[in-house]
């Protein structure tokens, strides 16, 4: 099995970086700044026990790939960026390869779907970020991350086997799940406070928002008969193979809004967390003051290019509140 990683990213870089490191073959698609420093010196990769630079097959396009049919296909890219990735990999000739899609929410595996019969769920469990072009570094430990993985809508089959014997042989923890989208769902739960952390910024005093922003999502996904798989902290896999750790002389970005917000990226992927709540609530008739003014605080931060930390608790928690009086008017 061949894998190709399309988004070179903080999860995609680390993928591609421990795989290769590991002998399986790689390729990854890149742009940007991130494509030319891996072309000319590699992918490196820091962990709490590991710094190790690896020469990394890259391409911008999927069409620069002669694609086999023993590939393996890894989206990696943030949900905002999906379709287009979707599109290309039908130009560039992609039929019946299993595609991965490690991502956070539970809209990308739908949209793959629609193109593509052999589409495939991934729970990421694994705080990583991009430390500078070629540069990616995984805060866990004793493994670099773990990943439910599953055949989508449900079911495993022989690719979600073999992807996992390769992945944990990279040094990641995987575990094939029949039901992978509930494990996803749950951790979907989890990433509704990413915006909260962005918006606030690190240190603040997140739990009140965040509180809010999961009892609505607990909320829809009740109403809508969605199954939840806990792959939180209570979760006993996570002491067992991956608990955040320090990497010495690297501080904690935050998670991936915080990051991509951080350096400017132009888009979040709030619409695919918090608007995953927000399309729930409005077709299952639940109100999610919350979470919908969390969407547009991630958007007005993405265009005006704000940076992290720009909003305080108070203004936050006004500003839902005022949400909320305009849906009982």
């Amino acid at each position: 099995m061949r894998v190709i990683v399309y988004g070179i990213g903080a999860v995609g870089g680390v993928l591609t970086a421990a795989l290769a490191r590991a002998g399986t073959e790689v390729i990854g698609i890149a742009r940007g700044a991130q494509l030319e420093a891996i072309r000319a010196r590699g992918l490196r990769l820091r962990g709490p026990d590991t710094d190790v630079t690896v020469p990394v097959s890259c391409v911008e396009t999927p069409g620069q790939i002669a694609f086999r049919a023993d590939d393996a296909i890894l989206l990696a890219m943030k949900g905002q960026h999906t379709h287009a990735a979707l599109e290309a990999l039908r130009a560039a000739g992609v039929t019946q390869q299993p595609v991965f899609c490690f991502q956070n929410g539970i809209a990308n595996e739908r949209a793959a779907l629609r193109l593509f019969a052999n589409v495939h769920g991934v729970t990421v469990m694994m705080p990583s970020a991009i430390l500078r072009p070629g540069e990616v570094a995984a805060f866990a430990a004793p493994r670099l991350g773990m990943f439910d993985i599953g055949r989508y809508p449900a079911g495993v089959d022989a690719s979600d086997k073999a992807l996992a014997v390769i992945l944990e042989g990279a040094g990641f923890a995987a575990f094939p799940n029949a039901d992978v989208m509930a494990s996803k769902t749950g951790k979907l739960l989890m990433n509704l406070g990413n915006i909260a952390q962005a918006a606030l910024g690190l240190g603040a005093d997140t739990a009140p928002l965040r509180k809010r922003l999961r009892a609505e999502g607990e909320a829809v996904l009740a109403a809508a008969g969605i199954a939840v798989q806990d792959v939180g902290l209570d979760d006993p896999r996570r002491e067992a193979f991956m608990s955040f750790t320090k990497i010495p002389g690297i501080a904690y970005q935050g998670g991936s809004t915080t990051q991509s917000l951080a350096r400017g990226a132009g888009s979040v992927e709030t619409d695919f967390l918090n608007g995953e709540i927000v399309l729930l609530g409005r077709l299952h008739g639940v109100p999610v003051p919350a979470n919908a003014y969390m969407c547009d605080v991630a958007a007005r931060m993405a265009r005006d290019g704000t940076l992290p930390g720009a909003f305080t608790p108070e203004a936050v928690m006004a500003g839902i509140d005022a949400a909320a009086l305009t849906l009982t008017d």
